[in-house]
């Protein structure tokens, strides 16, 4: 037999709960009062009481096979409208005597002392069996509190205005600083008719296409500002105009103004651009675009031999580059003419670089040379005539050295006739010689200065 549903046995029909109204504490005194109230909060705090009931409901019939939540919601619900209208009539006064009592002290708030209130009477509703059980802490429970709650809201038991209008008096009760609700008071009802066009608590529904919230009219400001339907200018400053709860997703896909990295990024280009541009990044970019895919081609070569390597391509097949828009094909098109140009002739300034560095090792050649001799000398000159043969020892070393530095020379020479760059380094080649030249005579001119002055030493 399939089990009977906790929600068979709920009413179909609501019936009339609203409190009944604060009397005037004075006689003679004004008579007709201002009831309207933040209209958004009165909504909100009215959305939390079927919640609530659904709760106390549920913990009040749980363990009883004789009882379940539809059976018993009617009967709550009266009970919870008496609580919360007597606590709410009597929580400023105990508020204020009490030291240390209340939680919601820490807040003033009406939605807060409310919401408190709602907890507290749902606490007192549970039987035996939820205190003393693991119930209040099950997933099960909080699935039943959240069928039973929707159930009570399909099927009408506690309409939405029957709520606000007790909300209205509850707020009246709870609001210590008149914030939230319209405290004016008149003699008559025409004053009151009078008042409730001009007051800035009157209701109004949001303008924006498929918004229905209702707020005060001295909250419009703030649900403008915030309202997901309302119509606002692309954040991108692109020319579209859309709902503010579509901005996110149109920024981040379609916006023409949504910025994307170069299409040449991953060969150098790390420029980030609307990517409505991007061809006009193509084109304004052009030149660098060929300089980063021959950065790829010839990692050796300089910037500025690269740069003019561009230039050729330019001069020579600028038709043929114009219209290639993705990476791949001009990295193709770029690697076949510029094999069509012909090798770039980095080795060149390579080996004059070469020949360079080989003059300054022969420069510290010759330093280091003058300096072996000239300790050698002054060795002598201090030991005597016996130390000749030990100071002429260097002659070998240095004659091998210049060997190998004229080898190197020779080599460099070969190479740099090889790449056709004879002009280029005549005179390096000539000033190598001369240093060569040079060193080869440093050393024999200091070997036979230190043999005259030692054969005028006595033995």
């Amino acid at each position: 037999m399939m089990e009977e549903s906790p929600f068979t046995d709920l009413p179909q029909n609501d019936v009339e709960l609203t409190p009944d109204k604060v009397k005037d504490e004075k006689e003679g005194g004004p008579t007709f009062h201002c009831d309207l109230c933040d209209a958004e909060l009165v909504y909100t705090i009215a959305q939390a009481f079927l919640p609530g009931l659904s709760t106390a409901c549920v913990d009040n019939t749980t363990g009883d096979v004789f009882k379940s939540p539809g059976s018993v919601a009617a009967e709550i619900r009266k009970e919870m409208v008496e609580y919360l209208t007597q606590r709410s009539e009597t929580f400023v006064a105990e508020s204020v005597v009490l030291d240390a009592g209340l939680e919601v002290q820490a807040s003033d708030h009406p939605y807060d002392i409310i919401a408190f209130l709602i907890d507290e009477f749902a606490t007192t509703k549970r039987n035996l069996f939820s205190r003393v059980s693991e119930w209040l802490l099950s997933d099960k429970r909080e699935d039943k509190i959240d069928d039973f709650s929707q159930e009570m809201e399909i099927n009408g038991f506690w309409s939405i205005d029957k709520r606000e209008a007790i909300v209205q008096t509850l707020l009246k009760n709870v609001d210590l600083k008149n914030e939230f609700h319209c405290d004016m008071k008149f003699y008559s009802a025409d004053e009151l008719a009078q008042h409730v066009p001009t007051c800035k608590y009157r209701s109004m529904t949001c303008q924006n296409e498929g918004c229905y919230a209702k707020y005060s009219i001295s909250q419009m400001g703030n649900h403008d500002s915030v309202c997901l339907y309302k119509m606002i200018p692309c954040e991108q400053n692109c020319s579209a105009s859309l709902m503010r709860r579509d901005m996110d997703r149109h920024c981040i896909t379609v916006c023409p103004m949504k910025l994307v990295n170069c299409p040449f990024y991953s060969v150098g280009c790390k420029s980030a651009i609307p990517q409505s541009k991007i061809e006009e990044h193509r084109s304004s970019d052009f030149h660098s675009h060929l300089l980063y895919i021959l950065q790829g081609i010839h990692k050796e070569a300089s910037v500025e031999v690269l740069r003019k390597r561009v230039e050729q391509l330019l001069q020579k097949y600028s038709s043929k580059l114009a219209n290639i828009r993705d990476l791949r094909s001009l990295t193709y098109k770029v690697k076949d003419l510029d094999a069509k140009l012909g090798p770039l002739k980095v080795c060149a300034t390579n080996e004059v670089d070469v020949a360079t560095k080989t003059a300054g090792k022969l420069q510290i050649l010759e330093a280091s040379d003058t300096n072996k001799v000239t300790e050698k000398g002054a060795e002598t000159r201090v030991v005597g005539f016996e130390a000749k043969p030990q100071s002429l020892e260097v002659t070998p070393t240095n004659k091998d050295s210049i060997e190998a530095a004229k080898a190197e020379i020779k080599d460099s020479e070969a190479k740099l006739q090889s790449l056709g760059v004879k002009s280029l380094n005549k005179v390096s080649q000539e000033g190598l010689k001369t240093k060569a030249t040079d060193v080869e005579a440093k050393p024999q001119s200091l070997e036979n200065t230190i043999t005259n002055k030692d054969s005028g030493v006595a033995p």
